[in-house]
This record gives structure tokens, sequence and C-alpha cells, in this order.
């Protein structure tokens, strides 16, 4: 079958503040369109799920349009709609599960929930093409940090390691709000890291316990500790140093554990995806340390590292590519579906 002829994916995100439409075509994307809510969020630190809720509701209709225009299409030229039904906030999900099941009603066309988080993996495909078999997959956001074999997208991805408490992105968050620094707290500690004179060492989470599980909460404790003597002691704090000794914990504990998962499982690709995998030193750290062990590297650009409608495109392009059938109509929201299941029903 031709490229031509593959089925055009529509697909739906909004498990948290974004909205994305994505349109795709096998492994070709052909638009990306997202309307993002986060400066509705940044006054409060982080994501107030009602206004999550409205934000996706005004944005579905638009967002939907523009990513038809872009890619020079009309609603008749969809074959599937895929969209998220879980994991993610219980509000945001409904909207966008609802939004589908009515396009597809409308349009007389099937209907696939699938998972948020394989589609943070699947979307790599639309970057480098068809994903090696097996993979390792680190997926690293805010809600999420977890470790992943995928033998195949839609049928088989087995759960190798999770973070315990926080997720990395969530630290980043908190440890941004510590130092003074905006919501998201990723990009600020990201550049404030670059301006470092001497990072400070901070501990490393679950470092050599012997599972690929994660802990972030006791390294945010320890920046907090670290903030906390500076002030009382009068002292200025060093941001830049604060913040390159935070983000060096997280990175170095994510890559030694992604790349000893695929020494010890004889595998030879790592995709890293999720928000937190458009930060530059993980990149590059993990770039070194994947060269030293012989391990293919993958990582999508930044854009298509966040939340976006165009992973959920790709992931229902693998599950119509595998032939399995379509969710029914009465496809349910579940805020905690597992990792396990590609597809929701």
């Amino acid at each position: 079958m031709s490229a031509a002829e593959l089925p055009l994916i529509l697909g739906i995100e909004t498990s948290c503040d974004e909205t994305g439409v994505g349109l795709v075509r096998g492994c070709e994307l052909l638009s990306d369109e997202v309307a993002s809510s986060v400066d509705q969020h940044a006054r409060f630190g982080g994501v107030v799920p009602e206004v999550a809720s409205r934000a996706h509701l005004e944005a579905m209709t638009p967002t939907v349009h523009r990513a038809l225009d872009k890619a020079g299409l009309t609603l008749a030229d969809v074959d599937a709609i895929a969209v998220t039904a879980g994991p993610g906030l219980a509000g945001a999900l409904l909207v966008g599960v609802s939004a589908a099941k009515a396009y597809a009603m409308a349009l007389g066309k099937p209907l696939y929930g699938v998972n948020h988080l394989v589609g943070h993996v699947a979307v790599d495909q639309l970057e480098h093409g068809p994903l090696p078999k097996p993979t390792i997959a680190l997926l690293v956001s805010g809600g999420h940090t977890s470790l992943l074999l995928v033998r195949d997208l839609a049928t088989d991805v087995t759960p190798l390691g999770d973070t315990v408490d926080d997720a990395a992105g969530e630290a980043y968050d908190k440890v941004a709000r510590l130092l003074g620094l905006p919501y998201p707290g990723g990009p600020p500690i990201d550049r404030a890291a670059r301006e470092a004179n001497r990072a400070i060492r901070f501990p490393r989470g679950k470092w050599g316990d012997g599972t690929y599980d994660f802990s972030f909460s006791g390294l945010k404790t320890a920046v907090a500790r670290w903030v906390e003597d500076g002030v009382r002691d009068g002292r200025d704090l060093p941001v830049a140093d604060i913040a390159a000794g935070f983000q060096e914990s997280v990175v170095d504990v994510l890559t030694r554990k992604a790349v000893d998962a695929c020494l010890e499982h004889g595998v030879e690709h790592l995709v890293i995806s999720g928000g937190v995998a458009a930060n530059s030193r993980l990149r590059a750290l993990a770039e070194e340390r994947c060269a030293d062990a012989g391990v293919t590297l993958r990582v999508p650009r930044p854009r298509l590292c966040t939340d976006n409608g165009a992973m959920i495109a790709a992931l229902g392009a693998e599950v119509v590519a595998a032939d399995l059938p379509p969710s029914s109509l009465n496809l349910a929201t579940d805020t905690s579906l597992p990792v396990d299941r590609p597809l929701a029903a």
C-alpha cells in the first residue's frame, strides 16, 4: 500500500492543559495544531482542572479547523478518529472523548480511544520512521516518569519501572517555585542551569537500588532544605547553581537507568519522550551515555515531546494498521489507564 493509500487519522488530545489536534497518514505528519491554556494556570503554579476543561471546550472546534486547513483537507477526508481516553484529568479527558464521539458519529467513521502515555512513544515515528522492535522507552513528563519495553506500539507495551512519588516534571515545577522561577518549571530551570558556576551536589533517588523505579520527592526536599538554610542564614541564593545541581541529579538517574535497561534486555534502541525530553541537559547526557553503551538514541523534536494531537493520531495509525477493533461509542474515559493498554476499549 502506498503512503497516499494509508488511512488518514485525526487525533485529539485533551489529557491536561493542551488542546491538541493532529492529522497523520502512516508515519507522515500532515498537521499538528495546539491550543494551550498554560498561561491561565501560571498564576496558580499548576494546572487547575476546571480551568483546563473549560479551555478545551472553547478551543476544540477552532483547533480542529486549523489542523484541517493547514493540511489542506476536510473532515470528509478523515478515515478514523483517535482520542486520548486516559490517563489524565477527568474533566479534560471528557471534553476530548465527547468531541471525538461527535465527529465519529457525524462522519460515520471508526473511533479509537488510545493511551496518552503510549502516544508519547508513538510520536517519535513521525520524525524518525517506524520504531525498531523491541525498543526501550523512557517517558518523562509532568505527570509520569516510566521505563517501558515496547515490542509493539499497538499490542505489546510492558512497564519496567515507574516513579514511586513525584514525576520528574512535577519535581521541576516544585523546585522552580522554591527558586522563584515561573511555571512551568522545566524551561526556566534548564536556562538557569546553563549559567551555573558550580552545580550543587544533591542526592540521587533510588540510585543503584536494583530496580527501574524512580523517586524525586527526596531530591525536592533536599533542595527545599538547602534553600531554607540559606534564607535563614541570610545568604543570597545561587539560583543557577541550585538549578544545575537539581537538574543534574534528575537526568543522571534517568539516563543511567534507561541505558541499564537497554543493556539488561539486549535492546539496541532507546526513545526518550514526554515534555521533559525537551530538556537540553537530558538530551546531551543521554547522547553521551548511549554512545558509550552502543545504544541508538531517538528523541523527537521539542514540539513533539509536549502534549499534542499528532502523537494520538500516530498511535491511532498503529492501532488501525494492527487491525484492532474500534472502540464503542460508549467509550469511557479512564484517568489512570495503565500503560500496558495502548487501546482503551
